[in-house]
């Protein structure tokens, strides 16, 4: 049973629909919720319909098949395995079967107890196929896609034998009005289950009587009967007067009566049995159970390209929603920018001019720094000839000196290389400095070139 987690019972009883759902917990089922359609409308699919929440929560679908679609019989085989017992059915189901066995469907229930031969008694359940498959349409038009089909009868009848000897009476499991199930329970296990029917017309009493007294017959042929048992009746308040009557009158013996199972714990103990059922053989045709099972398939399939395709077409729209949202703002800012480009060209201008002015005025202003500090350091010795500014840097000085006075040369060409400006030097990028003699006068010429330190000039 721990293999389910959610049980779904759906009785489309006479009486009208009903459907329960049990929640599996340690060893039982709980009811969960009970729902009543009406009329044949489809059930809700959030309580039915198998989706991707079944992968990790397993929901049994069971529906109950009305009694009188099935036959129930009772065989004595020796204690073997469930697999080994269902091929010994197989071996007398066509002795068991009021149908050709090629127009059947049959499963089979286990019981626990043994008769005084060692014997493990077998309830075979057989249904004809044709009024299964129309149950079955029936049931898919109601949106119930079962996956097994069970005898809620069985479950009433094994509530209640069991528990001393004697003969069980269930006219409510019958197959259709005036009809009842009839368990033999001798030697503590079940022996046989027959069918009682109470006609409408003839005198109800002897016929009761009648009927079971040929069931005891057969019994005592089969050695398992010697005394007619207590006689249990378990109908509820509907049937119960006529049958307690009936059986009184007829057979002359006390009748125990006892009200039936409730329908929601009747239904529990279906889903239990159901739950703890091997999965064949089973009621369900097996044809049915393999194209539910595509269907859950195709459907879990559809169902996970159909979320695939929604999240690509949300993600599209996302991304197109997106790309319009730039489009309009980069559309913004290229507004913006027209609307800034002839007053940023005005400014673009207007800078170009300062920035000519201002270099002008720092030019005038170094000229007049190099000016200075060449003045300043140039010993009287020395006749400056050229001073050259260039290129807003460049500083070029040629002059002349007496031929004893070259030593006053290197000297101003020392301290023009440590002139300083500030804390850093005002002038880089020496050049070597030339001095030659003339030979023609008693002087020598001499030159060399530096670059203003723009950086601390300005």
């Amino acid at each position: 049973m721990a293999h389910w987690h959610i049980c779904n019972v759906f009785d489309r009883g006479s009486a009208g629909s009903r459907l329960w759902q049990f929640e599996a917990r340690k060893d039982r089922f709980t009811l969960k919720e009970q729902f009543v359609p009406l009329d044949d409308k489809p059930l809700p699919p959030k309580l039915v319909a198998r989706g991707w929440s079944w992968l990790w929560s397993k929901k049994l679908n069971v529906a109950l098949l009305p009694p009188g679609h099935v036959f129930i019989r009772v065989v004595h085989l020796p204690k073997s395995t469930f697999a080994e017992t269902v091929s010994m059915v197989e071996l007398q189901l066509e002795k068991l079967s009021p149908l050709p066995l090629t127009q059947i469907v049959w499963s089979i229930h286990v019981l626990p107890h043994q008769t005084k031969d060692g014997l493990q008694p077998v309830v075979v359940m057989i249904a004809a196929r044709d009024k299964v498959e129309e149950y079955l349409g029936k049931l898919e038009a109601q949106g119930f896609l079962a996956d097994r089909l069970e005898l809620g009868t069985l479950d009433q009848l094994l509530c209640f034998t069991g528990e001393g000897d004697g003969v069980w009476i269930f006219p409510e499991a019958g197959a259709g009005a005036g009809a009842a199930v009839v368990a033999w329970w001798i030697g503590g296990a079940l022996q046989h289950i027959g069918l009682l029917r109470l006609p409408p017309e003839r005198d109800k009493a002897a016929a009761v009587r009648d009927q079971l007294w040929q069931m005891a017959w057969g019994g005592e042929l089969e050695g398992w009967l010697t005394q007619m048992p207590p006689v249990h009746l378990v109908a509820g308040p509907p049937v119960r007067a006529e049958w307690e009557q009936a059986l009184r009158t007829g057979l002359g013996v006390p009748v125990e009566v006892t009200d039936p199972l409730p329908p929601e714990q009747l239904a529990a103990h279906t889903a239990k049995r159901a739950a703890e059922s091997e999965p064949k053989p089973n009621l369900l045709p097996p044809e049915f159970a393999t194209r539910y099972q595509q269907q859950f398939v195709d459907r879990l399939w559809m169902r996970g390209l159909g979320a695939v395709l929604t999240i690509y077409v949300v993600g599209v729209l996302v991304y197109m929603a997106t790309v319009q949202v730039f489009a309009f703002r980069a559309q913004m800012v290229e507004k913006q920018v027209a609307a800034l480009a002839p007053q940023y060209t005005n400014a673009m201008q207007l800078m170009h001019r300062y920035n000519v002015l201002r270099e002008r005025h720092e030019l005038k202003f170094a000229a007049l720094d190099c000016w200075k500090v060449i003045a300043e350091l140039l010993p009287q010795e020395l006749m400056l000839q050229g001073l050259d500014f260039a290129e807003g840097r460049r500083l070029t000085l040629n002059g002349t000196a007496p031929a004893d006075n070259v030593n006053q040369v290197i000297d101003f060409y020392e301290a023009v290389r440590k002139a300083k400006l500030g804390n850093q030097p005002m002038f880089v990028r020496f050049t070597e400095l030339n001095y030659r003699k003339d030979p023609n006068s008693a002087t020598v010429s001499w030159n060399f070139a530096c670059e203003l330190n723009r950086a601390e000039t300005q």
